[in-house]
C-alpha cells in the first residue's frame, strides 16, 4: 500500500517516480493483480493521472483498461473507474468545454463554467491525441459492441462515463463508429433506451450521443425514427415546457433536426404519424412579448426550421405539398401567421417566421389564398402583404428582413395565376384607390426609388408576377404613370427604358433587365411595343459594343440577352425592326460573335450560380444581390435558343417557319382525326349498347314465338279432338243445339261479323305487303352489305350470312302462321255462309234472345276496338319502317366514304330484322285474334266439316300464293 500511498500524493524518502514511470508500475499492477481490490486502486490512481499524463496514459493503459472492461464486469466501481480514464485520454477537456460554450444561439451561463480559450497549437495537439487514441481503440470493433452491452449497465456509475465515451469516439471517428453500431444486434435500441432513464443527467446526454449518431447516416436516422423517436421526443419538449423550455429542449430540437432534414422516408412518417398536429402548440405567443430570453429566441428559431424543413423547396414535391395541407388544416399556418402580425417579436424570430411562412404557402393554392385573406391589425385594417411590402422598400429596415419578405412575395406568387392577376389589378387605371395604399403602389414606389436594393426587390417582386403568365404580361403593358406635371402619362415599359437609359447603379439597370427580360420573353405584343420605343434597340447596340470595365460586362450580357429575346419572339409587325433587320443590325454593329460571348458572360457569373442553387435569396451584403432564383432558370433555357436564332440565315428561318407551319397543320389534321377517332369511338359505343339491346330483344322475341308455335299447336289439337268427336255424332245433339244457337241470331249482327273478318282480311293483306317490301329492302341490304363485305373481311360476312339465313327461318315461319291464319279465315266464312243460309224460326223466348244477341254485340265491340287497337300499331309500323329506310340509305352511303361505317351498317340490318320480327309479332296476334272470334262463332252453333275444311285450307293456300 505505501507504493499507492506515493503515487497518491504521500511523501517518501528517495527520488521520485517519474510520470510514465509510475503509470507503467500501475499498467503492471492492473494486469498482474489477482486480488480484485488492487486492480481497482491501480485503476482509480490511472484516472487520476489521465488528464495530466494523458498521452502516457492513453500510450501504456488503453489495452489494459479496455481488458478490464471485458473481465471486470462485476464489479461496477473498477467499470467506472476505467470507463472515466477512456474517456479523459479520448476526450479533450478543452473540447467539452468548447462545445457547450460555442453552439449558436446558447447561452454560456447555465451550461458550464467559463474557462479560458486555449492556445490554438495547444487545442490542435489535443485534437490530434483524441483522434489518435480513438482509433487504437477502434482497431477492434469488439470494444465499441462491448461498449454498447456495457450500457444495459443501470448502475449510475457505469452507464454515464459510458455514454460520454461513446459520444466522445463519434465526435472523433463519427462514420467508423456509425458503421459499427448499425451492424450491431440491437445497438440503436439500446441507445434509445438512454431517453427512458429516468436519471436527467443521462437522458439529457443520451440527446448529445444521438446527435451525433445520426449525423450524415439516413440508415441510422430511420432505425431511430422508427423506435418511436419522434413520440419520445416530443413528450420530452412537452415536459421540459416547449419554447419556454431549457437546453433540453434545444437539444431534442436540433435530433429533430438531424432525423428530418434530406430524409424524405423520416418526414412521411413523422406526418403520418399526425406530429404536425402537436408543433401547433409551439407557437403560441402570448400579447406580452417583452422580454424574450436567449434560450427562448433560440428554441423557437429550431421550431421554425422544423417546419421549414417538412416544407423546404428541396423536398419531393408531393411530400411537401401534403405538409403544407396538414399544416393549415391543423391551424398551424394560421398561428405562423399570427407571430407574423404581433408585436415586440425579436427581429430574427420574425425574420425566420417570414421565411417559414414562405415555404408553408409555396405553391399551395389553399394556403396561398389564406395568406392573401390577413390583415394586419392596425387602423384601417391593412392586408399583410402590403404591411411587408412597405418592409421591403423601405430602406431602414434590416437587410436579412427585407430578403425574407421579397421570399414571402415569390412564394405567394409562385404557381399563382390568381395572386399574379390581384397585384398586377392594383397597378391598372380602373382599380387604382387614391385613399390606400395597395401593392402595386408600392411596388411602383420602389422601382423608381432612390435606393437601389429598392429598386432591384421591386423590379423582381414585380417579375414574379409576370412569371409565366402572358395574360397579365399584356395587362401590365396597359399602366400608366404620371412622371411630372404638365407632361403626359408615360407607359411602365417606357419608364423602366427611360431609368434604363440614365445610367443608374448596376444593381438597379440588372434588377430592371431582368424585368424587361421576363416581361417581353414569349409575349410578341410586348416585344412589339418593347421595339415601337425608336431609342430602345440602339441603346441596347451602344450598351452590348461598348468595351467596359468587369461590373458593366454583367449588364452588357443582359442587355444581349433582352436584344436576343426581341429576336427571337418578333412577329415582324414592325417594318424597321424584323427579325432579319436586328440579326443585321447585330452583325454590323457588335459582331455575331462578339455578342454571343457578351451572353454567355451571365451565365459564367460567380453570383449567378449562387442564385441558381435555391429559391431563397441569401446574399451576405446588399451588393451582391443581382441574380434572382428564377430568372436564372429563364437564362438557362433561353441562351441556347437566342444564339441559335442570331447565327441562323433568313433561308433557314424561312425553311424553319415552313416547318413549324406544317407540324401546325400536321398537329391540327392529327386533332381532327383524333376528334374523329373519339366520335366513332363513342359511335361504335353506342352500337354496342343497341346491339346488346336487340339481342336482348330477339331473344324475348324468340321465346315468345315459341311460346306462340305452342299455344297455336294445343289449338289445332284441340281442333282436331272437335273435328273428331263432330264426325262421330254429325246429326246428333248438336245440330239441334246448332239450330237453337243460330235462332237467336239476325242478319244485322251477321253482317257485322262479315264486315268484320273482311276488315281483318285487308288488314292481313297489308300486313302481307309490308312483310314483302320488308324483304325486297332486306335482299339489297344483304346484296350491299355482301359486296362491302366480300371487299373487307370474311369475319364480318359470316356473321351477315348467319343473320340472313335467321332471317329467312323467321319469314318461313311467319308464312306457315300466315297460313294457318288462312285457313281459319276461310272456315270462319263458311260458317258465316252457312249461318246465312240456315232458315230462320220464331224465337221461342225472347228474353233468352235478346240476352244472346247482347252478348253477342258486346263481343263484336270489343272486337271492333281491338280492330282499332290494329290499325293503330300498322300506322306504327308504317312509320318506323320509314325510318329504317332512312336509317338504311344513311348507312349504305356512309359506307362507301369510310371502312368503319361498314358496322353501322350491319346494326341497321339488325335492326330491319328486329322491324320483321315486330311485324311477325303483329302476324301472330291477329292469328290469335281470329282464332278467338272463330271460337265465338263456334260458341254461336256453326259447325264445319273436314271435307269443306280441306275446302277451306285449299282456299286458303290459293289466296296465300296469290299475295305471294
Amino acid at each position: 500500500m505505501n507504493f499507492f500511498r506515493g503515487v497518491m500524493g504521500g511523501q517518501t524518502a528517495g527520488p521520485q517516480p517519474t510520470g510514465a514511470e509510475t503509470i507503467q508500475k500501475l499498467c503492471d499492477r492492473v494486469a498482474s493483480s489477482t486480488l480484485l481490490e488492487d486492480r481497482r486502486d491501480a485503476v482509480r490512481a490511472l484516472k487520476a493521472l489521465s488528464k495530466k499524463y494523458r498521452l502516457e496514459v492513453g500510450t501504456q493503459a488503453m489495452d489494459h483498461l479496455i481488458h478490464i472492461l471485458q473481465t471486470d464486469r462485476s464489479d461496477s466501481e473498477i467499470l467506472g473507474y476505467a470507463l472515466d480514464t477512456l474517456y479523459n485520454i479520448i476526450c479533450n477537456d478543452e473540447e467539452e468545454e468548447q462545445d457547450m460554450m460555442a453552439s449558436p444561439h446558447i447561452p454560456v451561463s447555465g451550461r458550464n463554467k467559463i474557462v479560458p480559450v486555449p492556445d490554438e497549437n495547444t487545442q490542435k495537439q489535443e485534437e490530434d491525441l483524441g483522434v489518435l487514441f480513438t482509433e487504437k481503440f477502434l482497431r477492434d470493433s469488439e470494444s465499441v459492441t462491448l461498449l454498447l452491452t456495457l450500457l444495459e449497465e443501470f448502475d449510475f456509475h457505469v452507464r454515464w462515463p459510458g455514454v460520454k465515451l461513446l459520444t466522445a469516439l463519434l465526435k472523433n471517428q463519427c462514420s467508423q463508429v456509425q458503421g459499427v453500431i448499425l451492424v450491431s444486434p440491437m445497438g440503436v435500441s439500446r441507445l434509445m433506451d438512454l431517453l427512458a432513464d429516468s436519471r436527467e443527467v443521462i437522458r439529457n446526454d443520451g440527446l448529445l450521443l444521438l446527435q451525433h449518431l445520426t449525423k450524415g447516416n439516413a440508415a441510422i436516422q430511420k432505425i431511430v425514427a422508427f423506435e418511436n423517436a419522434f413520440e419520445r421526443l416530443l413528450d420530452i419538449i412537452t415536459e421540459e415546457g416547449s419554447s419556454d423550455g431549457g437546453i433540453v429542449v434545444e437539444d431534442c430540437l436540433l435530433l429533430l433536426l438531424n432525423l428530418l432534414k434530406n430524409n424524405s422516408s423520416n418526414q412521411n412518417f413523422f406526418k403520418e404519424g399526425s406530429y404536425i398536429q402537436r408543433m401547433k402548440p409551439w407557437f403560441e405567443v402570448g400579447d406580452d412579448n417583452s422580454g424574450w430570453s436567449a434560450q427562448k429566441v433560440t428554441n423557437l428559431h429550431l421550431m421554425l426550421q422544423l417546419v421549414r424543413v417538412m416544407v423546404s423547396p428541396g423536398n419531393a414535391p408531393g411530400a411537401s405539398s401534403s405538409c403544407q395541407k396538414a399544416m393549415y388544416q391543423c391551424g398551424l399556418l394560421q398561428q405562423l401567421c399570427t407571430i407574423l402580425m404581433a408585436t415586440g417579436v425579436p427581429a430574427d424570430i420574425l425574420t425566420e417566421t417570414i421565411n417559414t411562412v414562405s415555404e408553408v404557402i409555396r405553391g399551395s393554392q389553399t394556403n396561398q389564398d389564406y395568406f392573401a385573406s390577413v390583415n394586419a391589425p392596425s387602423n384601417p385594417p391593412r392586408p399583410a402583404i402590403v404591411v411587408l411590402l412597405m418592409s421591403m422598400v423601405n430602406e431602414r429596415q434590416p437587410f436579412v428582413l427585407r430578403c425574407a419578405v421579397l421570399y414571402c412575395f415569390q412564394c405567394f406568387l409562385y404557381k399563382n395565376q390568381k395572386g399574379q392577376g390581384e397585384i398586377v389589378a392594383t397597378l391598372l387605371p380602373s382599380t387604382i384607390d387614391a385613399n390606400s395604399i395597395s401593392a402595386g403602389q408600392l411596388l411602383c414606389g420602389g422601382l423608381f426609388s432612390a435606393d437601389s436594393l429598392s429598386n432591384w426587390c421591386a423590379a423582381v417582386a414585380l417579375a414574379h408576377a409576370l412569371q409565366d403568365n402572358l395574360t397579365q404580361k399584356e395587362q401590365l403593358l396597359r399602366v400608366q404613370l404620371a412622371t411630372s406635371l404638365g407632361k403626359p402619362p408615360v407607359s411602365l415599359l417606357q419608364q423602366c427604358t427611360n431609368i434604363l437609359s440614365q445610367g443608374s447603379k448596376v444593381q438597379t439597370r440588372v434588377g430592371l433587365l431582368m424585368l424587361l427580360c421576363t416581361w417581353i420573353n414569349n409575349c410578341p405584343i410586348a416585344v412589339t411595343h418593347f421595339l415601337h420605343n425608336q431609342e430602345n434597340v440602339p441603346f441596347l447596340t451602344g450598351q452590348i459594343s461598348e468595351n467596359l470595365g468587369e461590373d458593366e460586362r454583367l449588364v452588357q450580357g443582359l442587355c444581349a440577352l433582352l436584344l436576343g429575346i426581341c429576336i427571337y419572339y418578333n412577329d415582324n409587325s414592325l417594318e424597321n425592326y424584323t427579325k432579319e433587320k436586328l440579326k443585321q443590325l447585330i452583325e454590323k454593329r457588335i459582331g455575331k460573335e462578339n455578342f454571343v460571348e457578351k451572353l454567355g458572360f451571365v451565365t459564367k457569373h460567380e453570383l449567378y450560380s449562387r442564385a441558381a442553387q435555391k429559391p431563397q435569396p441569401v446574399f451576405p451584403s446588399p451588393e451582391q444581390m443581382l441574380f434572382d432564383h428564377e430568372f436564372t432558370k429563364l437564362v438557362k433555357e433561353l441562351e441556347g435558343i437566342i444564339t441559335k436564332a442570331v447565327h441562323k440565315s433568313s433561308e433557314e428561318e424561312k425553311k424553319e417557319e415552313e416547318v413549324k407551319k406544317t407540324l401546325e397543320q400536321h398537329d391540327s389534321i392529327v386533332t381532327q382525326y383524333k376528334d374523329l377517332i373519339r366520335d366513332q369511338d363513342a359511335q361504335i359505343q353506342e352500337l354496342k349498347e343497341q346491339v346488346s339491346t336487340l339481342s336482348m330483344n330477339n331473344e324475348q322475341m324468340q321465346t315468345q314465338i315459341t311460346q306462340q308455335q305452342s299455344q297455336i299447336q294445343q289449338h289445332k289439337d284441340q281442333y282436331n279432338i272437335l273435328k273428331l268427336k263432330l264426325g262421330k255424332d254429325p246429326q246428333g245433339p248438336f245440330t239441334q243445339g246448332e239450330g237453337a244457337q243460330v235462332n237467336g241470331l239476325n242478319t244485322e249482327e251477321l253482317g257485322q261479323l262479315r264486315e268484320e273478318v273482311e276488315e281483318l282480311r285487308r288488314q292481313h293483306t297489308l300486313l302481307h305487303t309490308q312483310l314483302s317490301e320488308k324483304d325486297t329492302l332486306i335482299n339489297t341490304l344483304r346484296s350491299g352489305t355482301a359486296e362491302s363485305q366480300t371487299a373487307d373481311m370474311a369475319a364480318g360476312g359470316s356473321v351477315d350470312t348467319e343473320r340472313l339465313r335467321e332471317l329467312e327461318l323467321l319469314r318461313s315461319q311467319v308464312q306457315s302462321q300466315c297460313a294457318e291464319i288462312s285457313q281459319l279465315q276461310t272456315e270462319r266464312q263458311e260458317l258465316i255462309r252457312r249461318a246465312e243460309a240456315t232458315p230462320l224460326a220464331p224465337s221461342s223466348g225472347s228474353s233468352a234472345d235478346d240476352a244472346k244477341a247482347a252478348e253477342l254485340e258486346s263481343r263484336l265491340a270489343a272486337q271492333n276496338t281491338e280492330t282499332e287497337r290494329l290499325k293503330e300499331e300498322c300506322r306504327g309500323l308504317r312509320e318506323r319502317c320509314a325510318g329504317l329506310e332512312q336509317q338504311l340509305a344513311t348507312a349504305q352511303s356512309t359506307v362507301a366514304i369510310e371502312q368503319t361505317e361498314k358496322a353501322k351498317l350491319q346494326q341497321d340490318v339488325q335492326e330491319s330484322k328486329k322491324e320483321q320480327d315486330d311485324l311477325l309479332m303483329l302476324l301472330a296476334d291477329q292469328d290469335q285474334k281470329i282464332l278467338s272470334l272463330k271460337q265465338k262463332l263456334k260458341d254461336l252453333g256453326e259447325t264445319v266439316d273436314e271435307d269443306e275444311e280441306d275446302d277451306l285450307d285449299a282456299r286458303d293456300l290459293d289466296e296465300d300464293e296469290d299475295d305471294d
